[in-house]
């Protein structure tokens, strides 16, 4: 059954430049990684990812996997990983299933499959949007976006949120993981500000491609900003 991961590397300050050159040379090792079906390098912003300006140490690895055993295998044991690991101050993975998704990445399905096991109502949820954003429609997009992105971070019941991008400017993504679908839900539904950039988005036709996918949390292991951000809920989440 396949496996979603996205894993959050902050790099050691004076690993900056080599952590650039790997989203031009990485691609081409992970191309060629049994059992992964679909990757996306990306790199982030100030603000928790959300700022204008890129934050040059941090990246994330958003993966498919044809199962577990794939995904477990290049954590254990690929190079890659390991020098990844080596040159950071520390990385943060969650394991996803996918609930919805909706929509194409680079011409692309990439969660739809259906999860191993039902979804459990108490079990923390995700949520990634990405958009390929129309070049003219740039400077709108970070007009309402950035400072709407970044108070994300702030919302009630959101436990980490992190923008990421493939490209500057143009195609980017929001991560967020929340302790309950409620949670999220009245986010999405009552924050006024959100609704606000969403009917933007479709009114003025900012994207030439777009995905949203809602995903529940199966696991969590490592840190982002000093702190495990599923820690505590239910216990533990677990470990990969």
């Amino acid at each position: 059954m396949p496996l979603t991961t996205l894993t959050v590397f902050t790099f050691r300050p004076g690993h900056r430049r080599w952590a650039l050159a790997q989203m031009g040379t990485a691609p081409a090792q992970l191309q060629r990684v049994a059992g992964l079906r679909f990757f996306k390098l990306m790199g982030s912003g100030a603000n928790h990812g959300f700022g204008f300006w890129p934050n040059l140490r941090r990246y994330g690895l958003m993966a498919v996997w044809d199962d577990a055993a794939a995904a477990e295998a290049f954590f254990a044991q690929h190079p890659l990983w390991a020098a990844y690991q080596q040159r950071s101050t520390e990385s943060w993975t969650v394991h996803l299933a996918p609930l919805k998704a909706h929509g194409l990445w680079d011409g692309q399905a990439p969660f739809d499959y259906a999860p191993a096991l039902p979804a459990t109502a108490a079990a923390p949820v995700a949520v990634l949007t990405r958009a390929s954003i129309r070049w003219r429609k740039t400077p709108r997009f970070w007009q309402f976006v950035e400072p709407t992105s970044a108070a994300l971070a702030q919302a009630v019941g959101v436990r980490a949120a992190i923008g990421l991008g493939e490209l500057p400017l143009a195609r980017q993504a929001t991560f967020s993981v929340w302790e309950s679908a409620r949670a999220m839900q009245d986010y999405a539904y009552k924050d006024a500000k959100h609704r606000e950039v969403i009917a933007l988005t479709r009114r003025e036709k900012w994207y030439s491609e777009e995905l949203f996918a809602r995903f529940q949390v199966l696991s969590s292991t490592g840190t982002m900003d000093g702190v495990e951000p599923l820690a505590g809920l239910f216990g533990a989440v677990g470990s990969i």
